[in-house]
């Protein structure tokens, strides 16, 4: 008789996600909160409804895999080579930083340096699988705090290789010589395997799709996905982060619209599989032991990855708000921290009933992390009221003088992305005066090189929308990405000018009536646009035999 007791324990979890994550949509509680309540509660701190813990482990390995392999079919490796400021800037900032204030907190408790550094390393990895996913979700991965927090991310996530291999060196276990000649090693093996997967992968799925059968396609995209997540294991990588690799790799090829769609249903099902997982892991006996070293190691990582993550972009000259919500995305320890505690198992380097007290306090910061997410932008409005830290923080500006006191009819274009681009070449066309402001350096730098006035600045700055004389404008075109700065930015220009004409830009229909209700004149919903196209499309070519009969 063959046992099927993972089966029984997935329709339990399945059956307890359902239920409470439906209940808690009610209360707008994120859906990822919900799954990690879930976890908890089917787990053996409460209700003792799942017996194989040990599988369910296995299969949100499989989940994190797809999850993190779906995401990085949204973020092409071009993608991140323009986010490279992010990743070698903000990444090495907040690393170094988090890992300086960890060890200088450690060794002030009383621990030996080794032990200290090692706890420094658990504490600056975020959660890649929780922030990704929740970014996704709210439409932000393209805001500038979604670059950002996508960029230090990457840079996390790389660093766990030196930092396992370090383990023994800082246990007191290996020679320095020999760590560095592994992570040499492991960087050789890491690059082969993504140029021989940016070669062979696009290669594959083209002979796979000239064969036109929808399954074998499928089992195509799976091995890209567990294929380089295997191989990249050899450079001591973890599998989801391989699996990420694998995903921008397919999204540089022509076939990434179909892997997403075919990937997305089993993606979405495995990967809350992981956050009911993580809830599961919660030591509520352990809670109860010593509650109030958890709750000041849970305030010291959520405070103080918010502080640290937040001067990281504010060092990288980037506006109040960004600063707020990248810092509220990555107040937390990540999944990745897990592998560095078990690596570290057998030595010295956490000692008990600290690293059972840490580990609860990084399962609580993941449980919240949905929370500050949906509480980032109050968070971010709350911090703009306060005018002596708008001061500190306020961005490079333009002088008034560059602008000039005697420019008036011109339009003010918030934004150089493609949409803002387009706008561009249209009015030059027209030969009507414009200027750009983006808080995107590499944006303003490719509105400069293409000839274009332009400033780096925040458009829900008052002072920025002074410089650019907006007073004086004949309109103003915002085509930034996050729909919560756009409303930020409407009410910061009716402020300024009640009378200029407001254009914005929205991805979908439901941020139109918002935007329009703050004091937009027009927007143009993306969503909409495409779907007028796509039917002049079908229209045109559905004439098109008649015309030729």
């Amino acid at each position: 008789m063959h046992d099927f007791g993972i089966l029984r324990d997935l329709a339990v979890i399945f059956a307890v996600a359902v239920v409470v994550v439906a209940g808690l949509r009610r209360l707008k509680v994120p859906a990822i909160a919900g799954y990690i309540l879930s976890g908890v509660l089917a787990g053996p701190g409460v209700l003792k409804l799942v017996h194989d813990l040990h599988q369910v482990e296995l299969l949100a390995e499989v989940g994190v895999v797809l999850l993190l392999f779906g995401i990085g079919l949204e973020i092409s490796l071009d993608r991140i080579r323009r986010l490279w400021r992010a990743i070698v800037l903000g990444g090495s900032i907040q690393v170094g930083a988090t890992g300086a204030v960890a060890f200088g907190i450690a060794l002030s408790a009383g621990l030996t340096p080794g032990q200290a550094v090692f706890l420094g390393c658990v504490t600056a990895i975020s959660s890649t699988a929780v922030v990704l996913r929740g970014l996704a979700q709210r439409g932000e991965l393209d805001a500038p705090h979604g670059r950002l927090a996508v960029g230090i991310l990457v840079f996390q996530d790389l660093c766990v290789v030196p930092m396992m291999l370090a383990i023994p060196f800082l246990s007191g276990a290996g020679e320095p010589g020999a760590a560095l000649s592994a992570f040499g090693k492991a960087l050789a093996i890491l690059a082969a395997v993504l140029v021989g997967a940016r070669l062979i992968v696009p290669r594959l799925l083209a002979v796979v799709a000239g064969t036109r059968q929808r399954d074998l396609f499928v089992l195509g995209v799976f091995l890209a996905c567990f294929g380089t997540a295997y191989a990249v294991t050899g450079a001591g990588l973890s599998l989801a982060l391989g699996a990420f690799l694998g995903g921008m790799i397919v999204a540089g090829s022509e076939y990434r619209h179909q892997a997403m769609s075919d990937l997305l249903p089993l993606r979405e099902a495995l990967s809350s599989v992981f956050f009911v997982s993580i809830g599961m892991l919660l030591n509520l006996g352990a809670i109860g032991a010593a509650p109030g070293m958890i709750a000041l190691l849970l305030v010291l990582i959520i405070a103080g990855k918010f502080a640290l993550v937040f001067l990281t972009a504010a060092v990288m000259r980037l506006p109040l708000r960004v600063c707020v919500l990248t810092g509220a995305a990555l107040s937390q320890v990540g999944e990745f921290s897990f592998v560095l505690l078990r690596a570290a198992g057998g030595t010295d380097l956490v000692p008990e009933p600290l690293g059972t007290q840490l580990l609860v306090a990084i399962i609580l910061s993941m449980a919240v992390t949905p929370v500050f997410l949906a509480a980032g932008p109050a968070l971010a409005a709350g911090a703009s009221r306060m005018t002596l830290l708008e001061r500190l923080m306020k961005v490079r500006t333009p002088e008034p003088e560059a602008v000039g006191e005697a420019l008036a009819g011109h339009v003010v274009i918030a934004g150089y992305g493609m949409a803002g681009e387009q706008v561009a070449a249209v009015l030059k066309e027209k030969g009507v005066p414009f200027l750009i402001i983006d808080i995107n350096p590499e944006n303003i730098h490719r509105a400069l090189q293409a000839g274009h006035t332009a400033f780096f600045g925040d458009v829900t700055s008052g002072e920025v929308l002074e410089h650019v004389a907006i007073g004086r404008a004949r309109g103003l075109v915002l085509a930034v990405n996050d729909p919560d700065a756009a409303i930020r930015s409407i009410r910061a220009v009716r402020e300024h000018a009640p009378n200029v004409r407001i254009i914005a830009r929205t991805a979908y229909e439901n941020d139109r009536v918002r935007l329009l209700g703050q004091g937009a004149n027009k927007v143009v919903v993306a969503e909409a646009a495409a779907a007028r196209e796509l039917g002049e499309v079908v229209l045109i070519a559905c004439e098109e035999p008649s015309r030729r009969n």
